[in-house]
């Protein structure tokens, strides 16, 4: 039996005839058919037809593949995913209900779904406000996370699990025709009449990538790697030609700063760009065929270690979704530049992370992967990899800067993982326990504790000094 369903898309026929400033009864002449029909197709009361659709691609010069993409199945697999959130726990909805809601009032679940995203967003800023009492020099937590466009930017990335279905749709279709011209480099040239120059980096003055509008050029400092120009290629390309499918989600969010809205639309051009580097379907099918094997794929797709690494957590397309991964990026001082979470890790929104991780011990065994099982107080278990990467250098005399990447998934998933393969290697049992800060971990006993936990009275050491550099009451 067929599982083809009737096509209904009012609100994106609505949309397009707006883009194209036209009235319902303008539509209805140029389509052959009448004003009333227009109406009823806007509202989903008719589906659009082969034969309509055809007439709209050809009338207005729309690219079909695009007009025709059916975001049905996957507004129904993201009404799912959010009828998941505990709040709703209480609440029967069965699955042909949620069909019927979507394809009905397509217009309502795409509200809804906006409203949840945003419900998220303010419980994520909810819960940076209450990290911290006060903020500095007495400032008000509420207006310190308010000014702070870092912590925007990231509440923006974990209120979509760092998922973007229509940027990565976007970069698909991109990538094959990138394809087709043999290369990034070749792609330009044909399509953009843009040519690729090496420059040494004292004449690119600081800059790695420089666009030239006047010389039709784009300027690249020659010390890049090879994954590193081919990225700041895509990123160039995304500028050019996703730049509406990067503005879109931002159009959805209140950003609070400037600068947190200019963080988060450089984050999502960074996003298309490793989605043209890496298109999603035919990485996500390299991810299990390897096993997530970050090499590997590194190889495959001509990328580096962090750039593989950072892709895997985007794959959360609904009604495709991989290995749900959290990615932390820390320097040797512990300071988080960048944090990712697709997997439900609890990061600490302020500080970095607990010392017992491995990801601090990758500075002392550089380029080697470290794998760890790491349990948390409430008893989560989580498995994770964490190797150096280098930025910068090149040359001789060039400066680079070393960091460290983990990358991790809950303990039911890690099973898919080629590093958990090895019968030799150590198990769950062996977790080792971390916190998540030390201000918010009560285990007793840690000798790597920095501060004793919110809420515990700190013991006098008089009569009794603990192994642990804090005593602290039970109660």
């Amino acid at each position: 039996m067929s599982n083809d369903h009737p096509v209904y898309m009012g609100p994106r026929l609505k949309r397009l005839r707006r883009e194209l400033g036209l009235t319902q009864a303008n539509m209805a002449t140029d389509l052959d058919i009448s004003p009333s029909y227009v109406a009823l197709l806007e509202r989903n009361q008719r589906p659009l037809t082969a034969d309509l659709l055809l007439r709209l691609a050809r009338t207005y010069r729309l690219d079909m593949a695009a007009l025709a993409t059916d975001s049905h199945d996957d507004n129904i697999a993201r009404l799912h995913g959010v009828l998941k959130d505990p709040m709703f726990a209480d609440i029967d909805v069965p699955a042909l209900e949620t069909s019927d809601v979507v394809t009905g009032f397509p217009g309502i679940t795409e509200a809804f779904l906006r409203l949840h995203t945003a419900y998220r967003e303010e419980h994520l800023a909810l819960a940076d406000s209450r990290a911290e009492s006060r903020g500095p020099e007495g400032q008000d937590a509420s207006d310190a996370s308010a000014s702070d466009p870092v912590a925007e930017a990231r509440r923006f990335l974990a209120a979509r699990r760092n998922n973007f279905p229509a940027i990565d749709g976007a970069a698909d279709a991109l990538a094959t025709t990138v394809a087709e011209a043999g290369s990034l480099a070749a792609y330009l040239k044909a399509r953009h009449k843009l040519r690729i120059r090496r420059l040494p980096r004292d004449v690119m003055g600081g800059a790695l990538r420089r666009f030239d509008r006047h010389r039709d050029e784009v300027l690249l400092d020659d010390t890049l790697d090879n994954a590193s120009q081919t990225f700041q290629l895509a990123l160039q390309l995304a500028w050019l030609e996703l730049r509406a499918e990067i503005d879109a989600p931002l159009k959805t969010a209140g950003f609070r700063s400037e600068s947190g809205e200019r963080l988060t639309q450089k984050a999502l051009a960074s996003y298309a760009a490793a989605a043209v580097m890496m298109p999603y379907a035919g990485f996500a099918r390299a991810a299990e065929k390897r096993r997530y094997d970050v090499e590997a794929l590194g190889r495959q797709f001509g990328a580096s270690f962090e750039q593989v690494a950072h892709r895997l957590t985007t794959l959360q397309k609904p009604g495709d979704s991989q290995v749900p991964f959290f990615f932390i990026r820390i320097d040797p001082a512990g300071n988080v530049s960048k944090r990712l979470d697709g997997a439900g890790f609890p990061f600490a929104r302020h500080g970095g992370a607990c010392p017992l991780w491995a990801v601090h011990q990758a500075f002392r065994r550089p380029r080697e992967i470290i794998t760890q099982w790491i349990e948390l107080p409430d008893g989560q278990r989580f498995f994770s990899i964490a190797r150096s990467v280098t930025a910068g250098g090149g040359a001789w005399g060039s400066p680079r800067v070393e960091r460290a990447i983990a990358l991790g998934c809950s303990a039911e998933h890690a099973g898919r993982l080629v590093y958990t393969q090895d019968p030799a290697s150590p198990g769950p049992e062996t977790a080792t326990p971390i916190g998540v800060t030390c201000h918010l971990c009560h285990r007793t006993r840690c000798m790597a504790r920095s501060a004793p936990p919110i809420g515990r009275t700190v013991l006098p050491d008089d009569f009794r000094r603990a192994s642990a550099p804090f005593g602290f009451s039970d109660i």
